[in-house]
């Protein structure tokens, strides 16, 4: 099985990452996929990337940072995409859901940046990570006008929500989709309408990949404690489950659905 979208990269690990890597294989997790968020955490993924075999990196902006970016961003991401462990452009997209730590961030800069990294994951032939948080409609109007250019897959849908018409939209354009385990927490998040299973029941089994989005998300029966990517086969068994899918097969699976979006080896 592999983690499809994780911030190792990020401070939650900075004492202990290389057990948490060592751990996920011994579990059963045959590879990882670091994220970045803006540029240092992008950098930081391709480095971690660079020292381990079965580690990759997504590069890119967040929709969160969107109001901030670093001098010459496109040209640092344009850059470090080019990194043969460089898999696609993400996570990036548009969230238009109040954080207590950070409110909505002007919905055009976050257009604004979402555009241009489609057009960089275009122009160096990268699938795209997206980040979609109650702007599913929006995004799935901008991805649109791309659709003759993007690849085929062209790309995934990182910790979906939204409901069934968006999905059917995101399964019709090619995307792959992701889940965590959030998928294990009862009721509906905030602002949203459709539960997380319900959503995995209609996906597909051939268009669904697992991720972690660790350190967050933690699934049931370890919410509360920092998530890691080991934790991603008991995210995977409960949707095998929901999906009475055998867990082999499911997790077998699901490692083919990477493969075949990020064009990993």
């Amino acid at each position: 099985m592999i983690d499809v979208h994780c911030h190792l990269n990020f401070k939650a690990f900075d004492k202990d990452y290389d057990s948490v890597i060592k751990r996920a294989f011994e579990k059963g997790i045959t590879g990882i996929i670091n994220v970045g968020t803006r540029l240092d955490s992008s950098q930081k993924a391709v480095e971690f990337a660079n020292q381990y075999s079965n580690l990759w990196a997504i590069v890119g902006i967040h929709p969160h940072h969107a109001d901030k970016p670093d001098e010459n961003w496109e040209e640092e991401i344009l850059r470090l995409a080019q990194n043969k462990k460089v898999v696609a452009i993400g996570e990036i997209g548009l969230d238009y859901f109040r954080y207590i730590s950070n409110g909505v961030v002007e919905p055009k800069l976050q257009k604004d940046i979402f555009i241009k990294q489609i057009e960089i994951a275009i122009k160096l032939g990268l699938p795209l990570q997206i980040h979609n948080r109650q702007a599913g409609k929006e995004i799935v109007e901008i991805l649109s006008n791309y659709k003759n250019s993007l690849l085929n897959p062209p790309g995934m849908f990182h910790c979906f929500a939204g409901n069934i018409e968006i999905l059917k939209k995101i399964l019709g354009m090619g995307f792959y989709v992701g889940f965590d385990g959030n998928i294990t927490y009862e009721g509906i998040a905030p602002g949203e309408d459709t539960k997380l299973s319900d959503l995995a029941l209609y996906t597909p089994l051939d268009r669904i990949l697992m991720e972690t989005d660790a350190p967050y998300l933690t699934p049931v029966p370890h919410r509360g404690s920092r998530n890691e990517p080991s934790y991603a086969i008991i995210t995977a068994s409960f949707i095998a489950n929901l999906k009475k899918i055998p867990f082999d097969i499911f997790a077998s699976k699901t490692a083919e659905n990477s493969k075949s979006v990020f064009k990993l080896k």
